[in-house]
């Protein structure tokens, strides 16, 4: 009987075989958003009723990836294969979304075949845009550059962290949005405490470089990281913007957001590329965008402002807060509950308050816990001062969060910890 089971529901998950040209609710992406709703909307409208159009054959939880780039953690241990992640009994479209037509509930994908759905979840992330910085992406066929944003690059991170011998240490972030704003400067905190592992801190400059006016934009952990720079003797260097990287030179060149035209080259023994990101190509340009590319949602319901059977999740959205795997868990929560209630031909009335979460990682064992809302307040789940560095927190990232993300998060069960926040803080705000 197992075997049978098992052999049904790889039919179901595998691309066309047994799949439909109508679905009652249709999701795009199988990342993190895409895998969770799908999860969800299986135990509302059964398995049969659902499918996931992605077109990897390997799903990665990104958040380690920090952690690997560091050699912390082997990237081995970040990816699955996307069939074991897939909801069973739901279907697995294994192409890409190539078209929206919502006007007629349908979408083309790249195989050429057509999908209507009643309901559509566009969960498609965003995409990294290497090539818009000159130099790269070849430039990684170099050593002594990384980044800890691609599964490709993650490792080249982690080589030349441990081969750095003297020189300046460069860390970027994009003139974007950015998925996980935390991540190019948690790498920096990471190569420092290596370097002061390994004896080699006294030959490295550290140099972070950010076209942002501020480190970081909640101001509560912004004050806690500024301390953590000051104390360790790193370069800050705001409204510098990676405009170009000559790997075989090891160079890198910077405009100067405040002087337009001015423009800085930086010597490096290493350096951690974050790239700009943008909207999926399929969104720009489709009647279900904004005027940035970005899938137009209205920000408390996470429904489509025109298409009333759309909805989004995740990176993908315009959606005004910071665009993490936390993000996502409170947005399911939230989506599940509104998509019940128009099911049942009511109205949504479950808000999202722009949960968002960055654990910034400062060392092998000690983590900061940023969490905040849409307005940048912070909403911290624990009764302690989360700006302060925490042991327990760094566990918390390392070991307990991918386990929450495997078993609770795409299985449909964790939309994020509001409900334990107002136990743990025995209802005081």
């Amino acid at each position: 009987l197992v075997f049978f089971s098992v052999i049904s529901s790889h039919i179901h998950t595998s691309s066309g075989l047994g799949a439909k040209d109508h679905y009652k609710v249709l999701v795009l992406g199988g990342g993190s958003g895409g895998i969770t709703m799908a999860a969800r909307m299986k135990r509302k409208v059964g398995a049969q009723n659902v499918a996931v159009v992605e077109p990897s054959e390997v799903h990665y939880y990104q958040p380690i990836w920090t952690l690997v780039g560091a050699g912390a953690k082997s990237v081995a241990s970040s990816g699955r294969p996307t069939a074991s992640v897939i909801p069973s009994g739901v279907t697995w479209v294994k192409s890409k979304a190539a078209e929206f037509d919502p006007k007629n509930n349908t979408v083309h994908t790249d195989a050429g075949k057509k999908i209507s759905y009643d309901y559509l979840i566009v969960a498609l992330g965003l995409e990294l845009h290497y090539e818009k910085i000159k130099g790269l992406p070849e430039g990684f066929e170099h050593p002594k550059i990384g980044s800890n944003y691609s599964v490709k690059t993650v490792e080249k991170t982690w080589n030349a962290l441990k081969n750095f011998k003297e020189g300046n240490a460069l860390f970027t972030f994009p003139n974007t949005p950015v998925k996980c704003a935390g991540a190019p400067q948690k790498i920096m905190y990471l190569s420092d405490a290596f370097l002061r592992k390994t004896g080699k801190r006294s030959k490295a400059n550290i140099i972070y470089n950010t076209p942002s006016p501020k480190l970081f934009g909640v101001k509560k952990y912004a004050d806690a990281l500024w301390e953590i720079v000051k104390k360790r003797d790193l370069n800050i260097n705001l409204r510098h913007n990676l405009i170009e990287v000559r790997a075989d030179k090891q160079e890198a060149v910077f405009e100067n957001l405040d002087k337009p035209g001015e423009t800085k080259v930086y010597k490096y023994e290493m350096i951690h590329v974050t790239p700009p990101m943008g909207p999926p190509a399929v969104l720009k340009g489709s009647l279900l965008d904004d005027e940035a590319g970005w899938l137009d949602v209205n920000k408390n319901t996470l429904q489509h402002k025109t298409y009333a059977n759309v909805f989004g999740i995740g990176d993908c959205t315009n959606l005004p807060t910071s665009k993490t795997a936390a993000a996502v868990a409170a947005q399911s929560a939230v989506l599940d509950r509104n998509i019940s209630r128009i099911l049942k031909k009511q109205t949504p009335d479950k808000i999202y308050d722009g949960y968002t979460s960055c654990p910034l990682v400062t060392s092998y064992n000690t983590v900061i816990l940023a969490e905040f809302d849409y307005d940048g307040q912070p909403l911290e789940t624990f009764p302690v001062d989360q700006s302060k560095e925490s042991r327990v927190m760094y566990h918390m990232k390392a070991d307990f969060m991918p386990l929450l993300y495997w078993h609770g998060l795409l299985k449909g069960f964790w939309g994020g910890p509001g409900p334990y926040r107002t136990i743990m803080h025995l209802g005081m705000k």
